[in-house]
């Protein structure tokens, strides 16, 4: 698939801000961050900025961006439908979590965290579940793609909360929960992408033409003399060395780096765990931007076997 760098911005930037929302929402009531409106107000504004920024990318990937609200109404059966519900449904609670931060209303900031961090932790489940739902493309219906977006997503936040709570000397428990974040990111990571590579096509041109028995298909003549949208959007190709490259700058710099960075904030203290939490911020986005950009660059659509491309071979895949 091809990686517009619109859905990719994204669906990094909207995860990061949904993150951040929920371990907000969620530690402000316990005391685990720090409790005053200045540190609220940035954490909380911070978090809506990166989901607006986030959905309005998104658009930028439309035909036709003025019918996005279109989609809300099919939450039935779409998940897209059911993601824009979730984020219009939230934004309210934030709002008012917002309003509540900067103004010490505490009685108003307890229920209005906890609601918003429920619609954000819902509204990055429902993104995940657009690519999970997919069956065409093997490498997103898959089990792990749902959950790691959710799992992404609050690794993130947690990195962001921990560097924002550094600079008010309070960021032991974000930068504990996103280094714990950080090492399972890279276990499910090595885990997803041992499994897509291990497992067969979903389709390939003997089974999609019913021919196999003969013996081995190909095609005798394109079925265009020129590229098209399907080509460029569905069979979007990534040379092996670069995707193998990718996945260590994913995998190291984007989850085990920051994990190790956050767990050194932890020992240090004082202003260098600040200086360790900004730069493992830094790195997990970039990882994250890295991670996202391989997820649809390696993805591969059976429509591609319409113009006699087979599935390629993931990065760590034998070679035949």
């Amino acid at each position: 698939m091809n990686p517009a760098p619109s859905i990719v911005f994204f669906t990094v930037a909207s995860g990061a801000g949904y993150g951040l929302l929920f371990w907000v929402g969620l530690l402000r009531p316990l005391g685990l961050v720090p409790g005053s409106a200045g540190f609220g107000a940035l954490a909380v504004g911070i978090a809506l900025v990166l989901v607006m920024l986030g959905l309005l990318s998104s658009t930028a990937h439309l035909g036709r961006p003025e019918r996005a609200w279109r989609a809300l109404s099919q939450w039935r059966s779409s998940w897209l439908s059911r993601e824009g519900v979730a984020a219009v449904v939230t934004f309210p609670p934030a709002g008012l979590f917002f309003i509540a931060v900067i103004g010490h209303t505490e009685r108003l900031a307890l229920p209005a965290g906890l609601l918003g961090a429920a619609g954000a932790a819902v509204t990055v489940w429902c993104t995940g579940m657009i690519y999970a739902s997919l069956k065409p493309i093997r490498q997103w219906h898959h089990p792990l793609v749902a959950p790691g977006y959710m799992l992404f997503g609050a690794f993130s936040g947690a990195a962001l909360l921990a560097m924002l709570a550094g600079f008010w000397g309070q960021a032991a428990v974000p930068a504990a929960i996103a280094a714990l974040l950080g090492a399972g990111g890279f276990i499910l990571k090595q885990a997803y992408w041992s499994s897509v590579d291990a497992a067969p096509p979903v389709a390939t041109m003997e089974s999609a033409t019913g021919l196999g028995g003969i013996g081995t298909v190909r095609v005798l003549d394109p079925p265009h003399t020129e590229t098209n949208y399907l080509l460029r959007e569905m069979a979007f190709r990534i040379a092996r060395v670069h995707a193998a490259r990718l996945r260590r700058i994913a995998s190291i710099g984007g989850f085990a780096a920051p994990a190790v960075l956050l767990a050194l904030a932890l020992v240090t203290g004082g202003a260098l765990a600040g200086v360790l939490a900004v730069l493992a911020t830094g790195l997990a986005i970039a990882g994250l931007l890295a991670e996202r950009w391989l997820m649809f660059a390696e993805a591969t659509h059976t429509v591609a076997l319409y113009y006699g491309m087979g599935e390629s071979r993931g990065a760590g895949a034998p070679a035949a």
